[in-house]
């Protein structure tokens, strides 16, 4: 007999893994099925920042309801999640405006700072600070752990399984529910969510299609100081408040946008977000660049890393060495996220703007609610 969950994930990922832990809460059967034989992909690939803050709409809200979630699996699955916060530093009288209008706006949400505030919260080069802002709220969440952990509780809880190296081949889909062919056997569900990124076509070409859905390549750096930092926020600069939708959307952002045009048209040309976090064992994640296609090149571009590596520099006045490259690679799409019915009880879920660290955990039950 095929066995049957309440709800079957495909993805364990950090969005179908959000789902999972809110279908239990819930009191419903469930079965993640994996691909992989552990987790590869933007998941453990990230800066690890729960950038909740910063976002606008449906993201914003997503991200403050699941938030708690975060620090509360932190505790109960054993990894490192710290309300840390975040400091956006501000490099130029236009970058300051675009602060003081955001904070402006979100009142205690964003403290802004003076320049030697934001030096005592991280150790940036002083050389043209025009200050900065601390956003509270954001969480530290320790990427390369957290979603092997979660996947761990989860498989320990009740009317709960995770299975890993179980590729999904296919879903039949009917009016009381689907089965799920796999690489390992079939699996029945009352409903099928799939949380597979930006591998939504592998399954459904045609709804991929109809999205308008595509793939983001980051390139992405670890490198190790050439002296001891101690950095406990994540720290946003200048090209992050043009990706990031609260400060993006502020009617100084324009300014900022033609400045950087002008003065250093290879950060918006290469889709720059500068920022870093710090790693338990003090090396830097640094990022990132931004490129957009269906199918994307394989190769990464050195001149791009060479841009990252300076601008890391001149932010904190020394030097580094690079201990690991590689590419993120995200789904994208218009809007910040895709939910759509695949076929009969089978819903696709993606978070299409790079942000399913911030927002999977306030997306899951705002899906599950609709679909229960």
């Amino acid at each position: 007999m095929t066995p049957r969950s309440d709800l079957v994930i495909v993805g364990a990922g950090v969005v179908g893994l959000a789902h999972a832990v809110e279908a239990v809460a819930r009191g419903l059967s469930v079965t993640v099925l994996e691909r992989d034989e552990r987790a590869v992909g933007a998941s453990v690939r990230n800066f690890g920042h729960g950038c909740v803050t910063a976002q606008t709409g449906d993201a914003l809200a997503y991200g403050r309801r699941g938030r708690d979630t975060w620090l509360r699996l932190g505790k109960e699955a054993g990894f490192a999640a710290d309300q840390t916060g975040t400091v956006v530093v501000a490099r130029s009288a236009e970058e300051r405006a675009v602060l003081e209008e955001f904070g402006a706006q979100r009142g205690d949400e964003v403290q802004l700072l003076d320049p030697a505030q934001v030096t005592a919260r991280v150790p940036v080069a002083a050389d043209g600070l025009h200050g900065g802002a601390f956003l509270p709220l954001d969480l530290r969440v320790e990427q390369r752990r957290a979603v092997a952990a979660i996947a761990a509780w989860l498989d320990e809880q009740p009317g709960a399984e995770v299975r890993f190296g179980c590729p999904v081949v296919g879903i039949d889909g009917a009016a009381d529910g689907a089965v799920v062919r796999t690489g390992r056997g079939d699996v029945a569900a009352g409903q099928v969510l799939v949380c597979v990124g930006h591998d939504v076509d592998r399954l459904f070409p045609d709804l991929a299609d109809e999205a308008g859905l595509r793939r983001c390549v980051l390139q992405m750096l670890q490198v190790r100081p050439d002296r001891p930092l101690s950095v406990g926020p994540a720290v946003l600069t200048g090209t992050s408040m043009l990706r990031y939708s609260a400060m993006a959307g502020t009617t100084a952002a324009a300014a900022l946008r033609d400045k950087l045009t002008r003065e250093r048209p290879e950060l918006p040309g290469a889709v720059v977000n500068h920022m870093f976090t710090q790693l338990p064992d003090g090396d830097l994640v640094v990022g990132d660049t931004h490129a957009y296609d269906r199918t994307p090149e394989p190769w990464s571009s050195e001149s791009l890393d060479d841009l990252l590596l300076a601008e890391t520099r001149a932010l904190l006045g020394t030097g580094f060495t690079v201990v690991r490259r590689w590419q993120g690679v995200y789904a994208d799409a218009p809007g910040e996220f895709l939910i759509r019915p695949a076929a009969p009880a089978t819903t696709a879920v993606s978070v299409t703007s790079g942000i399913g660290m911030t927002t999977a955990f306030g997306l899951a039950p705002a899906v599950l609610d609709r679909l229960l």
